[in-house]
């Protein structure tokens, strides 16, 4: 987040006049009306805002998104938008990526602007396929996942977006998908966060995952299958009739059922953004024993990469003159005669 004197503005200063080119009935519409519905919420300016994304389906985003933005190449948008950050730190920058641009050619870059706490929110749609280059697996296809880059089936272990986030340093990680009703409130709180806010976002893919995610993220009857977090509230889903409490002796979380609604007599957890060790509980949990954690699950500040570098040339440049005549002089030189000799 920047500090930022917030203006008004509607969905309608936020669309472009691009005609949006994505598959019918792909997650990324959803995604897309969500941002647009948000950033009038958040009183952004258009003028102050850099959309940057590398390459893949949702890599098309600044095209549909009425401000700055940079269409980069393979991986690379992390280091554009550092570069971007470092050159004007007032800009509001947003990064928007894919499981297989994010975490595949781009995992390093990710990476470092997740460890050097670059002040952006980073979005990573993940639809566990390569869905532009006609649908390969991708890092975080599930074994056993059948594409023309593996017709009997992945036998690579996936990874996990969120894990890898909290593992490369990052101090905000959510989770929503897309075409939930509370991914703006994700969206709300890590434009709230200064530094690196990593969302990973999932992402049906209608023509080469369709309905992958449909067991938690169908529109009607996976609800039941949803952790939604809160920071001070207690892990509760399946309509209060379940929660999360702690396996002392593994030191894991295991599902428990509740009672009447009494929680605290089934010892289920209460949230605390600022735990990183419940987070990572969280993001390893597998899905079908577990329900899928959604919303904020780590949200721990720290001062950012930009501001060190900011004070770094302050205290460089203390009591200096600029004098780009002294500089060039500096140091050995030589005046060179007609002939070429030096004098």
């Amino acid at each position: 987040m920047n500090d930022m004197t917030p203006i008004t503005t509607t969905l309608k200063d936020w669309e472009t006049d691009q005609e949006v080119r994505w598959c019918p009935g792909c997650g990324d519409y959803a995604i897309l009306k969500a941002v647009q519905r948000t950033l009038p919420q958040l009183g952004c300016d258009p003028k102050n805002t850099v959309f940057v994304s590398g390459i893949g389906c949702s890599s098309r985003f600044p095209y549909y998104i009425e401000s700055y933005g940079f269409h980069t190449i393979h991986g690379r948008a992390p280091a554009v938008a550092t570069g971007i950050k470092l050159a004007n730190p007032e800009l509001d920058i947003w990064l928007v990526t894919g499981d297989g641009d994010g975490l595949s050619i781009g995992g390093n870059h990710m990476m470092h602007v997740l460890r050097r706490n670059v002040n952006m929110q980073i979005m990573l749609f993940n639809n566990e396929i390569y869905g532009l280059t006609k649908g390969q697996a991708s890092p975080t296809s599930r074994e056993g996942t059948r594409s023309p880059s593996t017709p009997l089936g992945s036998y690579d272990h996936p990874a996990k977006p969120a894990a890898f986030a909290l593992g490369s340093g990052a101090r905000f990680v959510a989770r929503g998908f897309d075409v939930s009703k509370k991914l703006p409130e994700v969206l709300i709180a890590a434009h709230a966060h200064k530094g690196a806010a990593f969302i990973e976002i999932f992402q049906n893919c209608i023509v080469y995952n369709k309905d992958v995610f449909d067991d938690f993220a169908a529109p009607k009857g996976a609800e039941d299958r949803q952790l939604w977090l809160e920071d001070g509230e207690p892990m509760l889903f399946a309509g209060g009739t379940k929660g999360l409490a702690l396996d002392t002796v593994n030191l894991a979380l295991a599902v428990v059922d509740v009672t009447d609604r009494d929680w605290q007599a089934a010892g289920v957890v209460v949230h605390d953004v600022r735990n990183r060790s419940l987070a990572h509980m969280l993001v390893e949990m597998p899905f079908g024993p577990f329900p899928m954690a959604l919303g904020v699950l780590y949200d721990h500040p720290r001062p950012t990469y930009e501001d060190a570098v900011i004070a770094e040339r302050a205290q460089a440049s203390e009591g200096k003159q600029p004098d780009l005549a002294k500089l060039l002089g500096t140091g050995q030189t030589w005046t060179v005669d007609a002939a070429g000799e030096p004098v």
